[in-house]
């Protein structure tokens, strides 16, 4: 089992590295530029070149059945839940076969809203101190139920 961090605008780069370390998981973190400070014998940071997509097209061609990808981009979480990988954003949300059908359809729908002009803005609330709270619930959650499975 590998931990995948979709890292441009991952907000829980260094609790995903706390549970790393805690269960000796390798983190793969894919991202357009370098980030400093991560500098982990269990980590491995992969710029992947500019443009659209190279980074999620990276880590889809390096996921396998058994990772678990932390991102917060819903058709990214499906390409590798596609592959048998788990997933799981940045609030704590678990992307499966039983999610993720629900999370692109709203994804989605909020999409055309805006686009229409029938809302403005959107996206999540800022990033608050209990979504940390429930992200490392939900990864340590997710790691054990992979481990049990493998």
């Amino acid at each position: 089992m590998r931990l995948f961090i979709d890292s441009d605008a991952c907000p829980v780069k260094e609790e995903v590295i706390k549970v790393a370390v805690r269960h000796g998981l390798p983190v793969i973190m894919i991202g357009n530029r370098w980030l400093r400070g991560f500098d982990h014998p269990l980590i491995e940071q992969v710029v992947a070149a500019e443009g659209l997509d190279q980074a999620d097209d990276r880590i889809v061609e390096r996921i396998e059945a058994g990772d678990i990808v932390i991102t917060g981009d819903v058709p990214l979480a499906a390409r590798c839940l596609a592959k048998g990988a788990r997933g799981i954003d940045h609030r704590g949300k678990i992307f499966d076969e039983g999610s993720i059908g629900m999370a692109k359809a709203v994804r989605d729908l909020m999409t055309h809203l805006r686009d229409t002009g029938q809302i403005e803005g959107g996206g999540p609330g800022g990033y608050q101190k209990q979504d940390r709270s429930r992200f490392l619930d939900g990864l340590e959650r997710l790691v054990q139920t992979v481990k049990k499975t493998q």
